[in-house]
């Protein structure tokens, strides 16, 4: 059978740091998860994956480990990681019947050589026949609807949960990247540490994740918005409640949305002057969830001086985008 010849079963995959986003050829989206998974450190089980196990974060008893496996991106816990797949395959076999699939995976693009083996193995031990490759800028443009192939430039802030990839792409290639860990994760600790700072409380990521959401903004609100969490307090150790302003959380936003910007202008200062001509009329594209963040958008056109659109569905940029090469595997054959 040859490389080309993908069949309807055949699915695309964004296997992120926070969530993992599975495509099947033809029927778009089937499977949204966290990527958490719960093991039970005596037999080795897994116990959960996905929500069931991020709601396991931080609750659960010695015996029991609920990790997120993927940091950065890559693979950090190999074991934990094939656990996952391989609960993820079974229960997508279970309701479309993929048998053993081919499979396209979104990765990033300063992944090394050994992180790249390991995502395949990852696959090959979940029951894949085939995987291939292909880096989460150039699946993210697909997925937003940009034609990469073409021989102009178009760039793409892909802000993702362990990473924040950037680039500028002309005729399927990568002209000019850059890959950092200023990204959706870090700006959840970086509210973590403020507030236990500021506010003399303790929180987990998951309530830090709500605050960005609900009251984050890149820019200072004229307006400020409240909200009330629940945590511990630093110097007592005992829960409490704590009515938490907008502006406290802008302010513990500012560090890494700064470095977010700061890379897009190197990388923007690395572009040849015909491609930069091309981003004055295509403009940025921002996909990946932190492209919701509240006017991070306005604040990266007033820095750059471009254009600057969000995406259609930001979230799931690099799943369709997988799914989109999967329904085209010749056309894009040499980006994989």
């Amino acid at each position: 059978m040859s490389f080309f010849d993908f069949t309807a079963k055949d699915i695309g995959i964004d296997l992120g740091t926070a969530n993992i986003v599975v495509t099947l050829k033809g029927k778009g989206i089937i499977l949204r998860e966290p990527s958490v998974v719960a093991i039970d450190q005596v037999s080795g089980d897994i116990l959960a994956t996905g929500n069931e196990a991020k709601e396991m974060l931080g609750r659960t008893p010695e015996k029991i480990k609920a990790i997120c496996p993927m940091k950065n991106g890559a693979i950090a816990d190999f074991t934990a990681t094939s656990l996952m797949l391989k609960n993820i395959m079974k229960k997508i076999n279970k309701e479309h019947a993929i048998g053993k699939p081919r499979i396209v995976v979104g990765v990033p693009s300063e992944i090394t050589e050994v992180e790249e083996k390991a995502v395949q193995e990852a696959f090959f031990q979940s029951n894949a026949k085939e995987v291939y490759l292909v880096k989460e800028p150039l699946a993210s443009a697909i997925g937003a609807g940009l034609n990469i192939l073409a021989p102009e430039g178009q760039m793409v802030v892909d802000i993702g949960g362990g990473t924040t990839e950037i680039a500028v792409m002309s005729l399927g290639g990568i002209i000019a990247g850059k890959s950092i860990k200023a990204a959706g994760n870090a700006i959840d600790e970086c509210i973590i540490k403020h507030l236990k700072k500021n506010a003399k409380i303790s929180i987990g990521q998951t309530t830090a994740e709500k605050l960005k959401i609900e009251l984050g903004s890149a820019e200072n609100s004229v307006t400020e918005k409240t909200k009330e969490i629940r945590g511990m307090d630093i110097d007592t150790g005992l829960p409490k409640n704590e009515t938490i302003s907008s502006h406290l959380i802008e302010e513990a936003m500012k560090g890494p949305i700064q470095e977010i910007i700061e890379a897009i202008q190197s990388v923007m200062s690395e572009v040849p002057p015909e491609l930069s001509a091309d981003l004055v009329d295509n403009g940025i594209y921002l996909t990946g969830g932190g492209a919701m963040i509240k006017n991070l958008d306005n604040l990266i056109a007033q820095k750059t001086m471009q254009q600057t659109y969000i995406a259609e569905t930001p979230l799931d940029c690099v799943a369709l985008g997988t799914e989109k090469i999967v329904e085209n595997l010749q056309k894009y054959a040499r980006i994989l």
